[in-house]
């Protein structure tokens, strides 16, 4: 399945994509995507459900935040060892792991604004991972189990404020807008392997990110497991897990960063596109 929410910032109702690609509500069935809706039971009915049955959405609404009621957005730094290379990191012996906060989750194709006296701006096409099942100490070999689905994230950062600025990279990942995921959830049961996903990035049509996810040093298991050493996984929690090379920080032979009126495009392969606008905040 194809879920998403649609509607006005704060005012999102569920729906499904029907096999023509059209936006079927789900209002009557469940209240969010997000939360114990997430759930593998939950998830079930809703595979029981026929799109072509429920009501149409006309037109064209905006497409929300795949996820709702999300409770952490954490992420992995550095988890490509050519992405590492570009930017002049040691390969990370273990995951690195950050957080955005969970203010900066933006639609998809909403504006990411450019923050007051930001310099280093950057982009990062990543396959986001969407809890279900919840769980502390989870096995390795079971971990893809509570995994409700996946997602394009784009992870956003300022990199002065990431690296130059002292302290965690988290002020330089968490600003307002810096977080935009969807266009929609697509359930586990649709990608065969998350570990052979094409990924990419555009920024004003030009390519700098190609990469696949086979190529990441801490695969999807070994990531949901490392973490919830650390941590409670929970339904509707997001784990952006790192990007490929191609960053404007790693951009040869200079530095390239975002400015305001630039067109970001980025999709995962079977995750859909997303397709934003840079704007001063």
């Amino acid at each position: 399945m194809k879920l998403l929410r649609y509607g006005l910032p704060g005012e999102e109702r569920p729906g499904i994509l029907d096999n023509q690609g059209r936006i079927r509500s789900l209002s009557g069935h469940i209240n969010d995507i997000g939360g114990t809706a997430l759930l593998p039971a939950a998830l079930e009915a809703l595979r029981a459900l026929d799109p072509a049955q429920l009501p149409l959405v006309e037109g064209q609404p905006r497409l929300g935040p795949c996820v709702g009621q999300v409770g952490k957005f954490v992420c992995i730094g550095l988890n490509y060892a050519d992405h590492a290379a570009e930017t002049g990191a040691p390969i990370p012996k273990e995951p690195i792991v950050f957080n955005k906060w969970v203010s900066a989750i933006n639609g998809p194709n909403d504006d990411v604004q450019i923050p007051r006296q930001s310099h280093k701006t950057d982009w990062e096409v990543e396959l986001g991972v969407v809890i279900g099942q919840g769980g502390r100490y989870i096995d390795e070999s079971d971990a893809m189990s509570h995994v409700a689905g996946y997602c394009v994230v784009n992870d956003v950062s300022e990199r002065e404020w990431q690296i130059e600025r002292g302290g965690t990279w988290d002020k330089g990942k968490g600003c307002d807008t810096f977080g935009p995921i969807g266009p929609w959830l697509v359930t586990a049961d649709e990608i065969a392997d998350p570990q052979a996903l094409n990924l990419w990035l555009e920024v004003d049509g030009t390519r700098y990110q190609n990469g696949n996810t086979g190529t990441m040093i801490f695969g999807v298991r070994h990531i949901i497991s490392y973490l919830s050493r650390f941590m409670s996984l929970r339904p509707g929690d997001i784990i952006a897990t790192g990007t490929p090379p191609g960053v404007g920080m790693g951009h040869k032979p200079e530095a390239i960063f975002l400015r305001p009126g630039q067109t970001m495009r980025l999709g995962v392969e079977g995750l859909g596109e997303q397709l934003a606008r840079t704007v001063s905040a």
